[in-house]
């Protein structure tokens, strides 16, 4: 379930009355329910909590340090993929051996970082790296402890652009591969890989692709041990997806039935890296319609907000859904119009094809399921600045960024002195 109701004729996120937030905070702008969140979590942590899994939130899905506080406090740890992450994470209040460093392009600095603050695991994604690691380590007389992430080449069945888990993806190694990586990181000083871990993609309601990774996975774990090396933690990935729509969501207790089934029986500490499935549906983006036009054959809603500020629509094809904030139930017109924005692109779309109320300016507009790769994606593209975040707790709510002005991002910028003063 989610927390955002219709009261009276008024959306609401949990307590609060969302024209209320658009008054204080302005139009465009992000706004997330800790209930919604909270749930969430628990909902997933209470799946798994026979296998004593731990959850590690994957920062990338909504990196708010007000989010990342509200899952660290409920119990998660973090799931990162930078050093600007990690620095997140501790900066929120989760400590650094709740931290588990992912990603395919780690450099030598956010590595030796990384061992400095004392994160809990490092995933290795090739050779290279191995043996990036096992010098960076050395050279800072800190043991790494390392996982090693295998491809399991299984299909997703989720987006061409989030699928991760196949051959022709760039993430992880092939399972075949994983021996060689094993014998070669026991003859390398610094490192300590004991560790598997997998990711096959993100947004997955068809449950069944896990079946297939997690025995592959538990396949080579046996393997491994056969050979002599220590394999006690296997890092199982996140990717469970959400309802954007039409989707049937994902069968939580069927999913923690896959992973009892097919690893829960080696004695490995197990951890899980759920994203969107935690923060997805918490969030919306409210928008505010700044004029309607007729086309030849489409009506277009123009609105305030625009793709740099959720950018999935025209990325990766995505649909979120779209109600009027005051009467979200109003009769809908005939036809269909397309909500766009002010940015100088055709493929500056937040939805196509819909079927919408009758809007007029000034009207507000929620778009749906945004909690999840919104404000994290977002650009400042044509010059547009970044838009508010707010969080609600109940009948409370805060702006936990606010908006940027034109001139902070000029700031960043400066004239070279040939060109002389403007």
């Amino acid at each position: 379930m989610d927390h955002f109701t219709t009261r009276a004729g008024v959306l609401h996120v949990e307590d609060v009355a969302v024209p209320t937030i658009a008054e204080a905070a302005g139009t465009p702008f992000y706004c997330y329910s800790s209930a919604t969140m909270l749930d969430r979590y628990n909902a997933y942590a209470g799946a798994l909590a026979g296998l004593g899994a731990k959850v590690y939130y994957a920062v990338k899905a909504n990196s708010n340090l007000a989010v990342i506080k509200t899952l660290g406090d409920a119990g998660a740890g973090a799931d990162v993929v930078s050093i600007g992450e990690v620095r997140r994470c501790l900066a929120a209040g989760i400590t650094a051996d709740r931290i588990l460093f992912a990603g395919v392009g780690k450099t030598r600095e956010e590595m030796a970082e990384a061992l400095r603050l004392g994160v809990y695991q490092i995933n290795l994604e090739s050779q290279s790296e191995l043996r990036a690691l096992s010098e960076v380590a050395t050279s800072v007389g800190i043991e790494a402890r390392a996982g090693l992430r295998v491809n399991p080449d299984v299909d997703a069945r989720t987006h061409a652009k989030i699928t991760t888990g196949r051959k022709e993806n760039k993430f992880g190694i092939d399972l075949d591969a994983a021996r060689g990586i094993f014998d070669l990181a026991a003859s390398l000083p610094g490192v300590s890989l004991r560790s598997l871990s997998v990711h096959i993609g993100s947004q997955l309601t068809d449950i069944q692709p896990y079946r297939e990774a997690y025995e592959r996975v538990r396949d080579m774990t046996l393997e491994l041990r056969a050979a002599g090396h220590q394999v006690d933690h296997l890092d199982l990935g996140g990717g469970l997806g959400i309802a954007y729509g039409a989707e049937t969501p994902p069968d939580l207790k069927g999913y923690a039935e896959i992973v009892r089934d097919k690893v829960g029986n080696l004695g490995c500490a197990l951890s899980v890296e759920p994203g969107r499935f935690l923060v997805g549906d918490a969030g919306i983006l409210v928008t505010r319609v700044v004029y309607v036009k007729q086309g030849g054959e489409k009506r277009f809603v123009i609105a305030d907000a625009a793709m740099n500020d959720l950018i999935r629509p025209t990325l990766y094809e995505a649909f979120h859904g779209v109600v009027p904030v005051e009467n979200p139930d109003a009769p809908l017109l005939d036809g269909v119009c397309d909500l766009v924005g002010p940015i100088c692109e055709s493929g500056d779309y937040l939805a196509q094809n819909r079927a919408l109320p009758a809007l007029g300016e000034g009207d507000l507009l929620a778009v749906r399921s945004a909690g999840a790769y919104g404000a994290v994606m977002s650009s400042t593209y044509n010059s547009r600045p970044l838009i508010p975040e707010v969080l609600v707790k109940g009948a409370a709510f805060d702006i936990v960024r606010r908006r940027q002005t034109v001139e902070e991002a000029m700031a960043l910028e400066a004239m070279p002195a040939w060109l002389g003063e403007v």
